[in-house]
């Protein structure tokens, strides 16, 4: 394992994570004893643009039902329900943090989505998959976690058929300027590896990708948290509680996350941007 991992692991834990979510949504007269995958869209989508991002990215993917999808850095599951209910796709999902294996599972369980949703733990840059094991992989905000960006590539490449497309949505670096932490995504600058559009290109056509589409979506992202301090400023001003949201999973210092991002963002310093990919 690589030496930053178990830190990039240990950012994302969070004590009692599936017991706040569940009580957050009961809060707001949601039935947790009958989820739907609907009931967790706005807390269980980890990244920017949240289930709409997913939804336009996948879109593009051209998956086939019954396909397996290797959901890359998978969190508590949300990309890999929506896909595995509106795609009728087998996905499995790696991710680094234990825990966010453990709570995806159990969401996956509790919203009747245990048959076609599998979590594993396990480093992206060290799979415990065959080659050629999924026709499809998709990865959302994860490879700033990631110091290496062609091995990234290489694992990728290896788990896929020829011909799999390789579905990337990645928070890339557009221009130079310095980076305020804490972000979603690292606590410092140790645990942070954003890389320019151009590396993630370089990486993927070195293992045998060809990028079939790209699109930066730095603008979609500005609007996304203009829209998220929206709600919160009006629920604050009728004394409301806001919705619940990816805040929950962020922690306590979601706030501050939030913000520095944001002034990154229009800032033009840091855009996502989708990427899909070909192998062969």
């Amino acid at each position: 394992m690589a030496t930053v991992e178990p830190g990039i692991a240990r950012h994302y834990e969070i004590s009692g994570l599936e017991q706040r979510i569940l009580a957050a949504l009961a809060d707001i007269g949601v039935d947790v004893a009958h989820l739907s995958v609907s009931d967790l869209e706005a807390i269980d989508e980890f990244h920017i643009g949240g289930v709409a991002a997913t939804k336009e990215l996948v879109d593009q993917m051209g998956l086939k039902p019954a396909g397996r999808l290797l959901d890359i850095g998978s969190g508590i599951g949300g990309p890999a329900r929506l896909v595995a209910n509106s795609a009728d796709a087998d996905v499995t999902g790696i991710d680094l943090t234990q825990s966010y294996v453990d709570v995806a599972t159990s969401l996956s369980k509790r919203t009747g989505m245990a048959d076609r949703t599998h979590f594993v733990q396990g480093s992206a840059l060290d799979m415990p998959f065959g080659n050629a094991s999924f026709d499809a992989a998709m990865i959302l905000h994860v490879g700033m976690n990631l110091p290496d960006k062609a091995k990234l590539m290489s694992e990728a490449a290896r788990v896929l058929r020829p011909g799999g497309v390789f579905a990337v949505y990645d928070v890339m670096r557009l221009k130079p300027g310095a980076l305020t932490f804490p972000l979603p995504w690292a606590s410092d600058e140790t645990m942070s590896f954003v890389a320019t559009p151009d590396d993630y290109r370089s990486a993927a056509t070195t293992a045998g990708f060809s990028v079939t589409s790209e699109r930066p979506r730095g603008a979609f992202a500005v609007e996304f948290f203009a829209t998220m301090r929206a709600r919160m400023a009006a629920a604050q001003a009728d004394g409301t509680k806001p919705p619940p949201g990816v805040g929950l999973i962020m922690g306590g210092d979601a706030r501050t996350k939030i913000a520095n991002i944001t002034a990154a963002l229009e800032g033009g310093i840091l855009a996502p941007v989708e990427m899909l990919l070909r192998l062969g």
